[in-house]
């Protein structure tokens, strides 16, 4: 009897050996955009509950969402994804849930491109009302007296760099597509602005924040610039750029300023490349320094951004062969695939801000100390990006 019940058992564990690496191997003919948005949906089959079991209307997930939407062409269960999640948070009389006008939170408006791009596949009164809530946000959201948004009412007199990922890019959006022009001059002023705000000009790079009081611990207390260049900041910045661009119309008076602006951010993040792996650190201006490590999600936009800037003619052609051997380089250094084909990509900074309580201080020290999170949103979806935009 125990040698059929050893049989049965050995014959289970065969079989599912071999089921398992061919689902590897199966895994391994599909582009690597693919191959993580599966993990993504293995991993959770609802983007609602995909960082926890508590929905956020959150700009992280609201990305994910969106690079796995990018999918849409290849099978309808992608776009599906996205727009579940939307339709969790968009109520039947346009309310969202967990999203409060009052709160004066720029992170809060990202999400709303998600619900324009479903608005244009679907254009239920309910998206619009929503999409006008945001609006109303931005024409009553407080800002520096220099005209800068601040990146959140609990944040007074400072811009941040993601505040224009988070701000400017649903402008430009909105104002394609709602023929609103003035508000591609509002995302072009506020992505203008933050430049001259953060800007080192030895380097060429750009500081994570800016603090016009100039009275904020973090700040250098004569130019209020916080003091380090962060890696995903950066990379919010150029991302941002690009897509202001893609609604921009070819001749407004802006475009040259913010192709420029790109094309030197780009050529200062040249410099602090990293020359053995190829990526970028944390805190870009310390490779090498103790404590500092190359960081996913930097590193994965910036590859996408030199990608599509090719590609859409903003930036030298030198950029596609550097993006091709940085996506090389990520997935040398920081992805794994399991027995199952599954990837998990590695060293991903989990979030880095500025102040608050308890406070940040915006020291070496605290940027390079922040938890890592393996697959974290912000990483994987600049990887499903880039992935597409290099068609890997």
């Amino acid at each position: 009897m125990w040698k059929i019940v050893s049989f049965i058992l050995l014959f289970h564990c065969l079989t599912s050996d071999v089921l398992a690496k061919d689902k590897y191997f199966r895994q391994k003919e599909l582009k690597w955009s693919v191959r993580m948005a599966n993990t993504i949906l293995e991993r959770s089959d609802s983007l609602i509950y995909y960082v926890d079991r508590n929905p956020k209307w959150a700009y992280d997930v609201a990305l994910l969402g969106m690079a796995i939407d990018k999918l849409g062409n290849y099978d309808k269960k992608y776009s599906s994804y996205m727009e579940d999640w939307v339709n969790h948070f968009v109520q039947a009389d346009g309310t969202v849930t967990d999203y409060k006008l009052s709160e004066y939170n720029l992170d809060r408006i990202f999400p709303g491109r998600n619900v324009i791009t479903v608005y244009k596949r679907n254009p239920d009164p309910r998206y619009k009302i929503a999409i006008d809530n945001f609006i109303l946000q931005l024409r009553t959201h407080p800002k520096t007296q220099s005209g800068g948004y601040w990146h959140k009412q609990i944040y007074p007199w400072q811009m941040w760099l993601d505040g224009i990922f988070m701000g400017s890019t649903f402008m430009a959006q909105y104002a394609k597509e709602f023929n609103a022009p003035e508000w591609f001059d509002t995302a072009c002023k506020q992505t203008e602005m933050i430049y001259d705000k953060t800007l080192d000009q030895k380097s060429g790079l750009l500081m994570h924040a800016w603090d016009e009081s100039h009275s904020q611990k973090w700040c250098d207390p004569l130019t209020g610039k916080s003091l380090y260049p962060w890696s995903r900041a950066m990379g919010w910045y150029i991302l941002a750029i690009e897509d202001i661009l893609q609604y921009l119309p070819e001749k407004h008076s802006d475009r040259a300023a913010l192709i420029t602006i790109l094309q030197k951010s780009c050529d200062a993040l040249l410099k602090v490349r990293d020359t053995k792996t190829g990526l970028w650190f944390q805190v870009l201006n310390n490779g090498g320094r103790e404590g500092n490590y190359i960081e996913g999600s930097g590193s994965a936009m910036y590859t996408y951004a030199f990608a599509r800037g090719v590609h859409n003619g903003y930036l030298d052609k030198k950029y596609l062969s550097i993006a091709n051997k940085s996506f090389d380089a990520i997935i040398r250094e920081l992805i794994t695939v399991d027995r199952k084909g599954r990837l998990t990509m590695h060293n991903i900074c989990g979030g880095c801000g500025l102040g608050g309580n308890p406070y940040r201080d915006g020291s070496y020290e605290y940027y390079t100390n922040e938890k890592r999170v393996d697959n974290d949103t912000k990483g994987v979806a600049p990887f499903i990006m880039a992935a597409l935009e290099l068609n890997r």
